[in-house]
């Protein structure tokens, strides 16, 4: 049944989520602990962000929380929606990037969103977004199996379609099209969700928020031991490249986040601290970095041939 949309209880939750899931990562992590820094937002609204840096696994992260609103919507956010321009809104949403040191545990990125609009002759118009994706520099196939299969089974309730959708979303949106090739090895991606019933676009964002920690703490602990060298690490600085790419030429956060008077250190914060880009640097063929763009990095469907019925992992 159809429900007018709760404000609230979407901005309880996403506090509950970022403090929980900042929770687990300092368990992970074994050394450090994310710093709090509570801000305001002079044009309305304001956030919580949560900094890990120089930990024992994390050599950089951050879990933020924001709710921030307006008078009038920014451009990204009308550029589909036309009729909303000049409609008063918030915006609310946890989003979290995580930067391992050692080359071996991927970085990951999540984030759930809610945006509300009051036009002026009109009920309020909502939609939810969010997803989460994966990014390793050395590829192993149980790890990429294991974050799918959990994004599966977080979307299956909802519906058999639900994981394929955004899945393929996912591929096609964390895709620089300027390099021809995928940010990472995909997970879920989804924007401007409304089916009309409120109770359960919130249930899925839900979802979606909780099975974050699930589908990455398992790929960290598996991981984070492994030793590395330099020439692991000095490729890992080179991927990350891809990354800030991504992040500042096509990342909608991003753009939201500038374009609305965000809060510069926290719409950044997703960058890594340690980076490099090398002229026209290609990987010796058949080597294990060649492996990442050859194999891993192809939008490959990785539950195919698995069975998703009454694994215990």
């Amino acid at each position: 049944m159809s429900q007018q949309p709760d404000t609230q209880a979407v901005k309880d939750y996403l506090l509950g989520l970022q403090e929980r899931i900042c929770q687990k990562l300092e368990a992970v992590d074994g050394r450090a602990s994310f710093i709090r820094d509570s801000w305001e937002r002079p044009e309305g609204g304001g956030g919580i962000s949560r900094v890990i840096s120089e930990g024992g696994v994390f050599e950089k992260g951050g879990v933020n929380f924001s709710h921030v609103m307006g008078a009038t919507m920014p451009a990204s956010a009308t550029a589909h929606r036309p009729h909303l321009a000049g409609a008063p809104w918030q915006a609310m949403g946890v989003s979290l990037v995580m930067h391992p040191e050692n080359p071996f545990v991927p970085t990951s990125h999540a984030n759930v969103r809610f945006f509300i609009a009051t036009p002026k002759d009109g009920e309020p118009v909502y939609w939810f977004g969010g997803g989460y994706d994966l990014t390793p520099y050395y590829g192993f196939d149980e790890d990429c199996i294991h974050w799918h299969r959990t994004a599966h089974d977080a979307c299956q309730p909802f519906g058999e379609d639900v994981y394929p959708t955004f899945k393929q979303w996912c591929d096609e949106y964390f895709y620089l099209k300027h390099r021809q090739e995928p940010r990472g090895v995909g997970g879920l991606f989804f924007d401007d969700h409304n089916t009309g019933d409120f109770a359960r676009d919130f249930a899925f964002m839900q979802a979606v928020g909780d099975s974050y920690i699930d589908a990455y703490e398992p790929v960290v602990r598996r991981r984070m031991s492994q030793p590395w060298t330099e020439r692991e690490r000095d490729f890992q600085l080179y991927r990350r490249g891809r990354y800030v790419e991504f992040n500042l030429v096509y990342d909608r956060g991003t753009l939201f986040g500038l374009q609305s008077g965000g809060r510069t250190e926290s719409i950044l914060m997703s960058l890594p601290p340690l980076v490099r880009w090398d002229y026209s640097r290609q990987p010796e063929p058949g080597s294990d970095e060649a492996r990442l763009t050859d194999y891993f990095l192809t939008g490959r469907d990785w539950l195919a041939g698995t069975d998703l019925e009454g694994i215990d992992e």
